[in-house]
Order: C-alpha cells, then structure tokens, then sequence
C-alpha cells in the first residue's frame, strides 16, 4: 500500500533534496491579513482577476463551520475547477517556480506545486492543523490519470491525515475525487513535508527529520508573508 512503506533515502531523494536542500527551520502558524492579501493581490493583477480572490475569500467564509472532512473536499474541488494546469516556463518564464497561493489565484494557472500549496494554505486557514496536512513528492505513473505518460513522472500532492494512525487522504490537481492512499496505486512516495519538518515515516506521528532548509519552500513563505500570510 503507497504511503504505508517507509519513504526511502535513495537517488530519486538525494536529487530531490540537491535541487530544492531541505525544509525551513520553523513551525509556521499562518493567518490571513485580508486587507493586506487584497491589496497585495489587486496591485499585482488588477481588477480584471479579482473574481477568483472574491471567489477564495467566499470559499473561506463558507467552509468555517464544516466538518474537516467537507473543508478538504470543497478546497479540493475549488482549485481543482477555477485553476488550470500549466508548466512553469509557460506561467513565469522560469523552469521551475513555486507560487504562493495568491499567484496561483491571479494566473489562474499553475503546476502540481501550486496546487497542492494553494490547498495547502487554504486549509490551514480554514482551521486544519498542521500536523494533519503534508505536501507529497511523488513518483507518478499513467494509470488512467489524465496528463500523465506511461513513464514516471515527479508530481507533487497533498495528503491530509485524520489521525497519525489514519491512512492519509490524497488531494490531487491530476483528479477530481479524493482518495484514500491504498487507491492510488499511480503514485509512489519519495517523502513529504509540512512546515514542521521533513518526514521520514508514513503516519502523521512518525520521525521527521532535523528542520533544515527547503529553498524554495523557504522563499515561497517569506513571499506569501510579505503579501499577507502572517507567520
């Protein structure tokens, strides 16, 4: 079962952990400066784009009450629908970006990065621990999900936990439903993380490693702070 084996340190992980080190030394507690975001927001993109803002911030107010289970499935499908997958060189003229949820939201376009960030940091603003939420690198293969060849691919998803024990549930740009791990069979992990730590385990409770330095985690946060996201 995916996500039920131990992630492994191998030459898929040490390129991973080259190209990008490792995760930023600190536990972010994120909230939402919702005029400073909207200013932020309107400034860079303008009035034309400003439904989706309007859209995400409707998104929040609606999902405040919900069970957790409802608020990962409503944020699922609200990326999911309002934004389409494209490639980094085609959105920023850049081989690899990750953009904070706010870009994603004015491009209305990103890659498998930007969709699980944006998930990523809506949920926690809907009221989801950190500690139950993970972006996921994988290693991904044609099955029957669309975008994908018959070759392995790395992809990027989001797993979120309902216990430690749990078996996580997979939040993915490439379907429309949410899946339990056992029933995605297409993805195999290499290892995950959350802004407290780089896992080594699979369950919500299993060791991660010493905080380190993921670099473009770590500018991505700083600019989603700097736009709003209070740390």
């Amino acid at each position: 079962m995916i996500f039920k084996n131990k992630f492994f340190c191998s030459f898929n992980l040490i390129a991973w952990v080259t190209v990008f080190s490792l995760l930023l030394t600190m536990q972010l507690a994120i909230a939402l400066n919702a005029d400073k975001l909207q200013s932020a927001y309107l400034q860079r993109f303008g009035a034309a784009a400003s439904p989706n803002f309007a859209a995400w911030q409707k998104m929040l107010e609606s999902i405040k009450e919900l069970r957790a289970e409802e608020k990962i499935k409503r944020v699922n499908e609200f990326f999911n629908r309002r934004i389409t997958w494209a490639d980094d060189q085609k959105i920023w003229g850049q081989a690899d970006y990750w953009a904070t949820p706010l870009e994603t939201l004015g491009r209305a376009a990103g890659d498998c990065e930007d969709f699980a960030i944006a998930k990523y940091y809506t949920l926690i603003n809907a009221g989801i621990p950190v500690s139950k939420l993970r972006l996921v690198y994988v290693k991904a293969k044609n099955g029957n999900v669309p975008g994908l060849t018959t070759t392995e691919q790395a992809h990027m998803v989001m797993a979120y936990y309902p216990s430690p024990d749990a078996e996580p549930m997979i939040l993915d740009n490439l379907i429309t439903d949410i899946r339990p791990a056992s029933r995605r069979p297409d993805l195999q992990p290499v290892f995950s993380f959350n802004s407290e730590g780089v896992y080594v385990g699979p369950s919500a409770k299993d060791e991660k490693s010493g905080n380190a330095r993921l670099s473009r985690w770590q500018d991505l946060l700083q600019r989603a702070q700097d736009e709003g996201f209070d740390q």
